[in-house]
């Protein structure tokens, strides 16, 4: 079966495609992610690279596929309510090619408080003349607290 196409509102700029995605990462531990249509906005090679502190060890790059990435994540937002969204960006373009920074701000609610992490997102996009494409998205941590039991 091919993957699911993506709405065309979703991927007429990088704008409209970090918003989609930042839209579909979140929602109620109860509520299911639409990881199709989070899928369709990543070009076919992609790449989430995560910057991690594995318990005792140094700074790592870990670096997923886009299903690799679903699998990694699906455990802990199928427990907890998880918002992301995004609290500023400086973007540069050059032809079809766009790089966004994109800090974000995540909670347990949407736009709520207490933040339980703050960081920012490198993602690289490129526009094939029909519509935009994440190609990777390196990502940074900068301050994660932990997150407080929630009653399901």
């Amino acid at each position: 079966m091919p993957p699911r196409a993506p709405r065309p509102e979703d991927v007429v700029s990088p704008e409209a495609i970090i918003r989609r995605a930042y839209e579909l990462l979140s929602g109620r531990a109860a509520d299911a992610r639409d990881w199709e249509s989070w899928r369709a906005l990543h070009a076919p090679g992609a790449r989430l690279i995560p910057l991690e502190k594995p318990g005792s060890g140094s700074l790592v790059a870990r670096v997923f596929t886009p299903d690799e990435f679903i699998a990694s994540r699906t455990p802990f937002l199928s427990q907890h309510d998880f918002y992301e969204w995004e609290t500023a960006r400086h973007e540069n373009r050059f032809g079809s090619l766009a790089h966004v920074w994109s800090h974000y701000d995540a909670a347990a609610t949407l736009r709520g408080t207490p933040i339980i992490r703050r960081g920012v997102n490198s993602i690289q996009l490129w526009d094939d003349g029909a519509r935009w494409w994440i190609v990777s998205v390196m990502w940074d941590a900068v301050a994660a607290l932990q997150l407080p039991s929630q009653p399901k």
